[in-house]
């Protein structure tokens, strides 16, 4: 299970993990979200790059393990890395350096997969009711700004 740990500095304690996270907003504006199965919280789809992967190519295919969606990338929103967060797995604890993109679908069909127990497009309203994954929240409010140049944090 995912858990998220927070305290000045505290990545040090971690290992770096290159990872991205997909934006893919509907006709309304609203958001793709998945649930996660490992611990129920809300969140974007992504996940850690693979060795022998580009960043590009990580994203692709989280969207499509998890969300069963064929997209294409559209603008890259930001890259954030938070020395003030560290993620806890049960095997392994990671600084994440998460490359945030936002997608456009172009294919498959959206569904569930072993790592997700729900989805659904999300308003910001309907967001901010939701227990997402804090970090989450920033890059979302990032991706509607639409700030033709990408965040780094």
């Amino acid at each position: 299970m995912a858990k998220l740990i927070f305290g000045s500095r505290i990545g040090k304690q971690g290992k770096i993990r290159l990872a991205c996270t997909a934006i893919l907003f509907d006709s309304e504006q609203k958001v793709l979200l998945t649930r996660r199965s490992d611990n129920g919280r809300w969140c974007l789809p992504g996940g850690g790059m693979d060795p022998g992967e580009s960043i590009e190519e990580c994203c692709l295919r989280e969207m499509k393990e998890e969300t069963g969606l064929s997209v294409q990338i559209k603008r890259m929103v930001g890259i954030y890395s938070n020395p003030d967060m560290l993620v806890e797995y049960p095997d392994s604890r990671v600084q994440s350096v998460a490359v945030t993109f936002e997608v456009e679908a172009v294919g498959g069909e959206l569904g569930l997969s072993d790592e997700t127990t729900g989805f659904a497009y999300f308003s910001l309203d309907e967001i901010k009711k939701l227990d997402l994954m804090e970090p989450h929240h920033e890059r979302i409010a990032d991706a509607l700004s639409m700030k033709r140049e990408a965040y780094i944090k």
